[in-house]
């Protein structure tokens, strides 16, 4: 029975499902064992802080989800998935990081027990929370079965957002924008830099619209000066300072899904070089947006980006934007679609990016980056937040 708190609705669940048998019975997998919680939750609707110990949600051709975790993690299990409560099924806590057995073994009496130890039985190898130890375990206990690496294979089925979703992606649009908007406002040189992300995560938590915002798959990247040469720093005590530029790259959640958005905050009139990244950043932008429709493919967004940054003498050796949708810690990506040469996933309308074009120069870094929906006819930037640097006197 579907939890009263459930946003979607059985339909919505049901259409996951048949969308993700298809692929399996196309790819000829019996049994899919799925430990991403990305994905657990877009199956099933399984939401909590639980993906430090062993998890899955196990997907036959014919039988309905099964849920499979720590058994203390049942009892949230059985507030949010949509399946029965026999669907359910928790291991004794004595396999919590016991070094001298493994919760696969478990997971392997499951499927037999399910009668699903047979065949192919895909798991997803290239995953944060399927360690080595678990394939071995796993790969012990279940003889004479073949284990297939199935990595991605749910991510890719995430790809289209249902008009469900794409309400969750706006609502968490408008968190990003106020978390923008609380940046500017309480931002001076000389405020220590974690009192300032203290007041962006009350705004992420609080809201906006009415809605109510999750918690982050990323924590807040904000570095200045020499530490926003590097992409991925976060945070100190240490004071903004005038003539500094910091970079704040943060999320809007709601209901586990992200719209990230990053933004370039500078004290004091910016050199030239950096009015003159922000130039050729935003026309590049601009070139690629024009490429962002149904038909193109990722990678004629990134080529179109590319060329017009290179034409105005600039450089970006990455990837310069990712799917974008429902995520759980470490990351907020989907982990399939990239914009860079050679990705040529053709886009459809419904598919959600993070067109993330940063630039890190040699004493600092400005990112000016924009989330996007791929619409019927074109493209939609899901944040109204003003393109460009942030300048405050």
């Amino acid at each position: 029975m579907i939890s009263p708190s459930h946003f979607f609705s059985p339909d919505e669940y049901t259409m996951r499902l048949a969308r993700t048998r298809t692929v399996m019975a196309d790819s000829g997998i019996d049994t899919l064992v799925v430990s991403d919680p990305s994905n657990m939750s877009w199956l099933t609707g399984y939401d909590g802080w639980s993906f430090y110990v062993h998890q899955a949600v196990v997907i036959s051709l014919d039988q309905p989800p099964i849920w499979w975790g720590r058994a203390m993690d049942t009892l949230g299990a059985m507030r949010t998935v949509y399946m029965d409560h026999d669907q359910i099924v928790g291991y004794d806590d004595t396999y919590v990081q016991n070094p001298h057995k493994h919760p696969m073994e478990t997971l392997a009496a499951l499927l037999y027990d399910r009668g699903l130890a047979r065949g192919r039985v895909g798991v997803e190898m290239d995953n944060y929370y399927y360690s080595a130890a678990a394939h071995r375990s796993l790969s012990a206990n279940l003889p004479g079965v073949e284990l297939i690496d199935t990595t991605g294979m749910v991510n890719w089925q995430r790809a289209i957002k249902s008009d469900a979703e794409i309400i969750c992606m706006r609502r968490a649009a408008r968190i990003v924008e106020a978390m923008h908007d609380t940046i500017l406002e309480k931002a001076q040189p000389g405020m220590r830099k974690n009192d300032l992300v203290a007041e962006i995560y009350h705004t992420a938590i609080t809201g906006a619209d009415g809605y109510w915002g999750d918690y982050p798959a990323i924590v807040p990247m904000a570095p200045s000066g020499m530490d926003a040469t590097a992409p991925h720093l976060t945070w100190d005590d240490r004071p903004l300072r005038q003539d500094e530029a910091t970079f704040f790259e943060i999320a809007g959640v709601h209901r586990r899904y992200h719209v990230p958005q990053s933004r370039t905050l500078f004290f004091g009139e910016p050199p030239e070089k950096y009015r003159e990244a922000e130039k050729a950043v935003l026309e590049a932008v601009e070139a690629g947006l024009e490429q962002a429709m149904p038909g193109n493919r990722a990678e004629d967004i990134a080529n179109a980006f590319n060329a017009t940054l290179n034409r105005l003498g600039f450089e970006k050796d990455s990837r310069c934007g990712y799917s974008i949708g429902l995520s759980y810690p470490p990351d907020w990506g989907e982990r399939t679609i990239s914009f860079r040469r050679g990705d040529d996933t053709v886009l459809e309308p419904g598919m959600c990016f993070h067109f993330m074009p940063a630039l890190w120069l040699s004493d600092g870094g400005i990112e000016i980056t924009e989330p996007l929906l791929i619409t019927s006819d074109g493209c939609e930037c899901l944040c109204q937040t003003h393109r460009g640097l942030f300048v405050k006197d």
